[in-house]
This record gives structure tokens, C-alpha cells and sequence, in this order.
């Protein structure tokens, strides 16, 4: 990966302001009002929600706010009526994105992309249009403070018996690679074994890699992210810039 994963693009997305992590604590309410809506209200018997509540968690939502989303869901029954769609399209020189949405209204989501892939020089194309220079992996991401001991041979024998396929460890950073379908099952097993994380969740994960030379181009493309993220119905954004300036964000 050496590097270039969402995660090491984004990590100071944890710095965000007040309003800005109220929004996201929205967003993870929402996630978990469909994984509730689809499975029950019990994490034991579903794993989706389960998932939902380990990626709040890391995102720092207060487990007050997930027990009172959960209850609010479980009442309401199917009355909350989310949609989960995908999008892909080309950024500023080529950079390659694949949105994630949780929307009730699927055509103002899709106008919404539609103006801000326009607006900053990109294009929205048709599915399958970028998907293919991704790979679908579940990501666990640990981070590594001044407060933290890590021994990277004892991570990597406990990373492997967990079940993962891959992981890097660099620039403070471990990143945890799996099946997707095996996500739950690794991030249970070495949570068992102590490790605290600061992402578990699939992911897109880029193969290949799009430079942007053009200062300007790569205003762009940093505003077209940060819009795309600030978008209500947006979930997730992946993309495969290769060298995102340090002031810019996902």
C-alpha cells in the first residue's frame, strides 16, 4: 500500500470540527437505523448492526447515541426508508472515485454527485466505469500513538491467526487487511487480544494510483472530496490520488 490508503489520505478527518462530527455521528446513525431495519435490534444475532456499532464506535459516536438510535429504529419499524447505491466517476486528471450513499430520495442524491463531479472538473460515469482499479477488502486500521507499544512480530503472529490476508505497518499506522466477508470475524478476534482500533469497516482499496501535477487541479480535486464528504446522503468516498496535499482532505 505503501501509504497511499484511504485511511493514511484521511486521518485527520479525527480532527474535525464540532459540526463537523456531529454530522458524521449523523451518518453513523443512519447506517445503523437500516442495519436495525433489516436485521433486529439485537447486535448478537445481527452481524450487520454489529459492524455498524464497532465502525460508530471507532468513529467516537458516544454509546448513548448509538443505544438511542437503536431503540428509535427497533419502534419505528419500517416507517425510515434508506437506500444504499453506489457511484463512480473521474476526478480532475483522472483520478478515479466511487461514492457510497444512504439516501431516501435516490434522484436528488444522484443530480447532488451529478453538479459537484461538474463543478470540479471531474465526470460521474456509469457503474463499473472505475471500479474495476479497486479491490473490495476490509480494512482495520490501528493507530500508533507515543502512548503505544506495539511488538510488529507479535502484531503480525496475532494479525494472521486472526485471519487476515494482509497488513502494513508504516508511518504510525497499521493497516489490517481481509476478506470482506470475514471483517467482523478478524476484528472480533484481535479485539480479543487487546487491540483498539480506529477503523473496521470494507472499504475500496485502490491497485493503481493517479498523480495530479496542476496546483490548481489539485484545489479541485480537494474541494470535490470535501463536498462529496460534506453531503448528507454521502457515506463513504474512496479514491486513487496518489499524492493529496497535506492541507487537503478526503
Amino acid at each position: 500500500m505503501s501509504g497511499h490508503s484511504k485511511w493514511n489520505n484521511i486521518k485527520r478527518k479525527k480532527e474535525k470540527t464540532d459540526g463537523q462530527k456531529a454530522k458524521i455521528f449523523t451518518k453513523m446513525g443512519r447506517e445503523i437505523a437500516v442495519a436495525v431495519k433489516e436485521g433486529g435490534p439485537d447486535p448478537a444475532s445481527n452481524g450487520k448492526l454489529r459492524d455498524c456499532i464497532a465502525k460508530a464506535k471507532a468513529a467516537n459516536v458516544p454509546n448513548d447515541n448509538i443505544e438511542r438510535v437503536i431503540k428509535k429504529a427497533a419502534s419505528e419499524g419500517d416507517k425510515n426508508n434508506f437506500e444504499n447505491n453506489f457511484y463512480e466517476g473521474y476526478g480532475p486528471s483522472g483520478v478515479a472515485v466511487i461514492v457510497e450513499t444512504l439516501t431516501d430520495n435516490r434522484n436528488r442524491t444522484a443530480g447532488d454527485l451529478r453538479h459537484y463531479f461538474d463543478k470540479f472538473g471531474g465526470n460521474l460515469g456509469q457503474t463499473g466505469s472505475v471500479s474495476f482499479l479497486f479491490s473490495k477488502k476490509g480494512l482495520i486500521v490501528i493507530e500508533v500513538d507515543e502512548d503505544t507499544v506495539l511488538d510488529e512480530e507479535k502484531l503480525m503472529e496475532d494479525v494472521f491467526d486472526a485471519g487476515a490476508e494482509d497488513f502494513n505497518y508504516e508511518d504510525d499506522v497499521v493497516e489490517i487487511y481481509t476478506d470482506p466477508n470475514e471483517l467482523g470475524a478478524v476484528r472480533d478476534a484481535l479485539e480479543s487480544k487487546g487491540y483498539q482500533f480506529a477503523q473496521a469497516e470494507v472499504s475500496y482499496v485502490p491497485s493503481t494510483y493517479t498523480s495530479i501535477d496542476s496546483e490548481e487541479l489539485q484545489v479541485k480535486m480537494g474541494r470535490l472530496l470535501e463536498t462529496l464528504e460534506d453531503n448528507d446522503d454521502v457515506q463513504n468516498v474512496w479514491h486513487n490520488w496518489a499524492n493529496p496535499p497535506e492541507d487537503e482532505e478526503e
